[in-house]
């Protein structure tokens, strides 16, 4: 899996200091999860909520890394301990994203500085792209142009009653995506573990994008899995990001107050 080989990568950098960064703090708010690790880096991903589940008091849960117990704790026991809690797996997303930044500007990439993959996409031409999530800001700009639109989605009220017309549903994703020219995906599908199903019906002649908070892993580890094109966000104020999670903030806000647009290309 992505998130595995981002790990062994990351464990096998000396500069990485796996061993030794630690939880400087830490936020799960109600639509984004923030990180700041001790070596100063600083990651988000989108916060999945799992279900609220009754329980006996013998089965509650205060063991390692229950809430009141991650802040100062070390990152590499985190990877360590097994949880498949969503809200785990989202806190476990955004530590990659803090602990993968400093490796989105080496050299061997190509780098575009405030700058969102749709902006150089090749939408001049008469293409068929399929969006995986109703991106809106995505979808508008599509739909301004020739190009041939398909929205893949879990839910048909995920888009606007006038965009409706362009829902696929998730379950044909076998029958749509060979058909597609570019396929843009949000990191989304990497917290929620459907990434590398979705990659299953994906050619290497396809353009592939990942885009979204969520999408800031190592990105030597995305390109050999068939992806062309990264939508990265490079925190710029990590105290900001900590507020604007636990104030309610969406990824649309980190742009506004703390962060930029990057776009990372294959060399």
């Amino acid at each position: 899996m992505i998130i595995d080989k981002t790990i062994s990568f990351l464990k096998n950098q000396r500069e990485s200091n796996w061993d030794r960064v630690f939880f400087e703090d830490v936020c799960i708010g109600t639509y984004l999860t923030a990180v700041k690790l001790s070596d100063g880096s600083a990651g988000v991903a989108t916060t999945i909520h799992g279900k609220v589940k009754s329980c006996r008091k013998d089965q509650r849960r205060f063991g390692p890394f229950s809430p009141g117990k991650i802040k100062g704790s070390k990152v590499a026991d985190f990877f360590e301990h097994q949880n498949d809690d969503p809200i785990m797996e989202s806190l476990r997303m955004a530590t990659l994203n803090a602990l993968s930044s400093k490796w989105a500007f080496r050299e061997g990439y190509k780098i575009h500085g405030n700058t969102d993959p749709i902006d150089i996409l090749p939408l001049n031409k008469k293409n068929k792209i399929v969006l995986i999530g109703a991106f809106q800001s995505y979808i508008r700009k599509i739909q301004e142009t020739n190009n041939e639109l398909l929205v893949m989605e879990l839910q048909k009220d995920a888009l606007f009653e006038d965009q409706k017309h362009l829902f696929v549903p998730a379950e044909m994703a076998k029958k749509v995506l060979p058909e597609a020219d570019i396929v843009i995906m949000t990191g989304m599908t990497m917290v929620n573990k459907t990434f590398e199903g979705l990659l299953d019906h994906i050619s290497n002649s396809q353009t592939v994008v990942v885009t979204g908070p969520s999408s800031n892993i190592i990105p030597q580890v995305l390109f050999e899995h068939k992806v062309s094109m990264i939508g990265a966000t490079l925190i710029t104020d990590s105290d900001r990001l900590l507020q604007l999670a636990r104030e309610a903030g969406a990824g649309y806000h980190l742009f506004h107050y703390c962060a930029e647009k990057i776009t990372v290309e294959r060399a």
